[in-house]
């Protein structure tokens, strides 16, 4: 009952606010224009902030942005792979509020003292499995790519082919918490290692405009009480230290307002997919622009 006044309460503020659109007719009868550029959207890593990718969707799909490509690392892997599978924000939301963490944590005794993590994995490719019914990333109704860290090499692996839910697994493994995944004959591990705001690989895709969502803020966390937080904390900093650099080659870079959120705090979905919804709103005028601009380069 609490996920359906959850998500009744969400809908109706988007409705709400859907009636605060930036842009005309022209712009809508510009994105038929066959000619028109090759957006990517490109989806970071933070865990639980994840939700906030939820309301980033929703907007662009209220704004009548197309998406042609989406490029997600760790929870960005998960909620892309969802989206991707049908395109419809609504389906999404209500996804993301019946997650729970007991749905992706499947934790193992003998795993956390004897092997490479507490947590197996399984749990979170059965979920996935078990949201989308197609096999394959080929597929996905929208072209997608999940991106993951090669272990033994330190290398990015970029995951555009072949089985969804263990690519979506391989790029959320994050080290010391969940255990390396073996996939396509290397160890894998979370692509945030490596990048985690995998803008390079949506140009290497041939995208024209890249937009970009961040939600690796604000590592600052004085909470931190055992060794599982010390390790979620350790991998909070290497991923902002990661996105630094790589943010800057975004066209847009959106940054919904959920730096303050715990990394497997689940009880502020809401709030995270609003933060989310605002944050893109925000970030409208300049889409349009930036998609305006390219256009008229192009002409």
């Amino acid at each position: 009952m609490k996920y359906i006044k959850s998500f009744v309460i969400l809908s109706t503020i988007l409705l709400l606010t859907s009636c605060q659109t930036t842009g005309g007719p022209g712009f809508s009868q510009l994105m038929q224009d066959p000619n028109r550029p090759k957006i990517a959207l490109v989806l970071g890593g933070g865990a639980a902030r994840g939700f906030a990718h939820v309301g980033v969707i929703r907007a662009l799909e209220q704004e009548k942005i197309p998406i042609d490509l989406v490029v997600g690392t760790s929870v960005g892997s998960l909620i892309g792979a969802i989206y991707a599978h049908d395109m419809n924000s609504f389906e999404l939301e209500w996804t993301a509020f019946t997650l729970e963490k007991e749905h992706l944590f499947d934790y193992a005794l003998v795993s956390a003292v004897m092997g490479m993590g507490p947590v197996k994995g399984d749990k979170l490719e059965g979920f996935i499995k078990s949201k989308i019914p197609v096999a394959n990333i080929e597929n996905l109704k929208l072209p997608y790519a999940a991106v993951a860290t090669d272990l033994n090499r330190g290398t990015r692996v970029v995951l555009d082919r072949g089985p969804i839910a263990k690519a979506v697994r391989a790029s959320s493994a994050i080290p010391g918490v969940f255990q390396p995944v073996e996939h396509q004959g290397k160890n894998l591990v979370d692509g945030g290692v490596v990048d985690n705001i995998p803008i390079d690989v949506a140009r290497e895709k041939g995208a024209d405009i890249v937009i970009a969502v961040d939600i690796s803020e604000n590592v600052t966390n004085f909470n931190i009480t055992n060794m599982f937080d010390v390790m979620l904390q350790a991998v909070n900093i290497m991923f902002d230290e990661n996105v630094k650099v790589k943010k800057k080659n975004a066209d847009i870079l959106i940054t919904p307002a959920v730096g303050d959120v715990g990394m497997l705090d689940f009880t502020q979905k809401k709030r995270c997919m609003l933060a989310g919804i605002e944050a893109t709103q925000k970030a409208m005028p300049d889409i349009k622009k930036k998609i305006e601009e390219w256009m008229k380069k192009k002409k």
